[in-house]
């Protein structure tokens, strides 16, 4: 199936969640001089406009970026999870309008070097295209229109032999579940050293349940996992969205417990809620 297109949701609370995490890896990984592979399984466009048709249809824009783009992101009350990703939010809107949202690659292009190299996948046609004429001109990239999940794989391990793999699959059919998991799970076989990413939705919460027993019955090591939800899991739709992390970097659980309250208590208030939690000892 190919019917799912990120411009319906792009900016929403789950985007902030996914993008805000992957901007704290990224940092940190980039601290030390050896070259970097970063690989994004399902990148999409890369860029989204949110005054478009798409966009506009739901506006979930508005309970995400929208809720944060008036605070100042070099306020010192702010927790550094967010100032960090409003930064970036901000300079993908350079006349302080907030116009358009900015893809994982974009997020990860800003962030790398010039000795660091990006895979992005994407296998729907108009939007591999997009990605392609988005990116075009940055020598780094290279835009694969294949299957994330296979891609994944045959791409590991890097010549670079550091990597980061962001896997967010659209979950547009109910097996991605399963499909995600044993693919990270053959990609860790391969490259266990890798900073690994698995963004998921929250809309049953019986099927990530399944998912944190699968890594608990895994031989992997060092999982932590982040949730920020804005509605109870009884309701219906999206309630929460996830990231589970493998090889995390050692400050991040700290900048998620900072930051995790403030975004759960501006994007929800008393519905909102949260989870940062070592899932599988290191």
């Amino acid at each position: 199936m190919l019917s799912y297109l990120h411009s319906f949701h792009a900016g929403n609370f789950a985007d902030v969640l996914k993008h805000s995490v992957s901007i704290q890896i990224l940092t940190y990984l980039i601290q030390k001089p050896k070259p970097l592979y970063y690989l994004d399984t399902h990148s999409g466009t890369g860029a989204f406009a949110l005054d478009k048709t798409e966009a506009q249809k739901n506006k979930e824009y508005e309970n995400g970026i929208g809720k944060l783009w008036s605070l100042d992101p070099n306020a010192q009350n702010l927790p550094g999870l967010v100032t960090d990703y409003l930064a970036l939010a901000h300079r993908f809107n350079p006349k302080n309008t907030l116009t358009l949202y900015p893809g994982s690659p974009w997020f990860a292009q800003q962030i790398l070097r010039e000795q660091d190299r990006l895979g992005l996948f994407e296998l729907h046609p108009r939007e591999h295209t997009t990605l392609r004429q988005n990116f075009a001109g940055d020598r780094r990239i290279h835009a694969f229109q294949e299957d994330g999940f296979h891609g994944c794989i045959s791409q590991l391990p890097p010549k670079e032999k550091r990597g980061y793999v962001l896997m967010d699959p659209p979950y547009e059919v109910k097996k991605d579940y399963q499909t995600a998991i044993a693919s990270l799970i053959k990609a860790h076989k391969k490259f266990s050293n890798c900073t690994y990413a698995l963004w998921y939705p929250m809309v049953d919460r019986y099927r990530i349940n399944a998912m944190e027993k699968t890594f608990k019955d895994s031989d992997i090591r060092n999982i932590q996992l982040f949730e920020l939800g804005i509605k109870k899991d009884s309701d219906k739709g999206m309630t929460a969205s996830g990231m589970i992390i493998i090889n995390p970097p050692w400050t991040l659980m700290k900048t998620m417990q900072e930051g995790l309250p403030f975004l759960s208590a501006l994007l929800a208030g008393e519905n909102g809620h949260f989870r940062a939690e070592q899932l599988i000892p290191e």
